[in-house]
């Protein structure tokens, strides 16, 4: 009797437990990162279940502990892709709700035809260039203000 593990032995394991882990820190940032842990625990879930397949079809040839491993990977997995999946779902419900908000927001103001134009103001710098550039302008139009020196040297003597 040779006593081997399991292909999926660590593997299916170690998927379980980082699936797990970053779905549950997945949580933090608004479900975006559930796909990464949902993917690895689906591919932890058919190591170990091809890997107890194997095991039921050969069981002589492999160490029980081994088995009892897979099995409680197998389990893990099962968890986490049913809480990443949860979760998932909630992150794309939540998106699908918001988008539909926003997009009537938009919409009702496409209706309304209350936009702020704020982003649209000439300066008066803008506007004297123009002027000073265009072809036909008349000189007697503008005043040149002569500068005036605001300290008076006489009266500090």
């Amino acid at each position: 009797m040779n006593q081997n593990k399991l292909p999926a032995d660590p593997l299916s394991l170690i998927l379980g437990v980082l699936a797990l882990v970053i779905g549950i820190a997945g949580c933090c940032c608004y479900g975006i990162t559930a796909i990464v842990p949902l993917i690895l625990a689906i591919i932890g879930l058919i190591s170990a279940n091809k890997s107890l397949r194997e095991y039921g079809e050969n069981p002589e040839a492999y160490n029980v502990q081994t088995r009892s491993n897979v099995n409680t990977a197998r389990i893990i997995n099962i968890i986490a892709v049913v809480l990443n999946g949860l979760v998932l779902l909630l992150a794309l419900g939540m998106l699908a709700f918001y988008g539909t908000l926003m997009s009537t927001a938009i919409l009702d103001g496409i209706e309304n035809g209350d936009f702020e134009d704020d982003y649209y103001y000439e300066s008066e710098y803008e506007t004297t260039i123009e002027t000073e550039n265009s072809d036909n302008w008349d000189e007697d139009t503008y005043i040149i203000e002569q500068e005036v020196d605001s300290v008076n040297l006489d009266s500090i003597q």
